[in-house]
């Protein structure tokens, strides 16, 4: 038994036309891999969740599609195929997917979505990262860099920020625990600076 949401239906159709045949192919390969996995909606994109914990995530931008696994930084990862293991690029655990070459071969694919549901089941939790030690220069990630491409309002309220109000935006979006959390605030964002706030615009009076 599928266990399908109709909300991910209408998220693929409205999906670019270069994500469709992704999404609806990483969809169909969590269902063969997992059939107990229920899909959801969780912060505007598609969730797959096993035993009532979230396994996997997929969404689509403009360029681009991400898929990612709630507890990636857990997964064994021999053939160096996770974002984590490298220099992230974009917001999944499979970096920027704009064609299905860009996927990793199936078996690898299953491997980790198999090995998602065993830590389900095993009880294992998301592991908790020290906070990145402070540096003088800040850096902005490539997924801000490329969200604020797409978000022109944004990127001129970023650009004219100080460096403090940029800090502070850059750290809550670095500090999230989950691809799921990152989104939402990249999401939250992108929402407050179009309208010229900052981060904590509801403190300054």
């Amino acid at each position: 038994m599928t266990y399908s949401d109709p909300r991910i239906d209408a998220y693929i159709v409205k999906s670019a036309s270069f994500a469709i045949p992704i999404l609806e192919y990483l969809r169909a390969l969590v269902h063969e891999t997992c059939p107990e996995a229920k899909e959801t909606m969780k912060w505007s994109f598609p969730h797959f969740e096993y035993k009532g914990s979230i396994l996997c995530s997929m969404a689509s931008f403009k360029q681009h599609c991400a898929f990612g696994f709630w507890l990636e930084s857990r997964l064994n990862d021999p053939h160096q195929l996770l974002a984590v293991n490298g220099e992230r690029v974009g917001m999944g655990s499979l970096g920027k997917i704009a064609r299905m070459e860009d996927l990793p071969e199936e078996t690898h694919l299953k491997g980790f979505i198999l090995e998602a549901m065993r830590l389900i089941d095993s009880g294992v939790k998301q592991k908790k990262d020290d906070k990145p030690k402070e540096t003088k220069d800040l850096v902005i990630p490539a997924y801000l860099t490329e969200a604020l491409e797409d978000n022109p309002a944004a990127k001129t309220v970023f650009e004219d920020f100080s460096q403090s109000n940029k800090k502070e935006y850059v750290e809550w979006f670095e500090d999230a625990k989950t691809e799921a959390t990152r989104l939402k605030r990249l999401e939250q964002g992108l929402e407050w600076l179009a309208e010229g706030k900052v981060r904590n615009w509801k403190y300054v009076r």
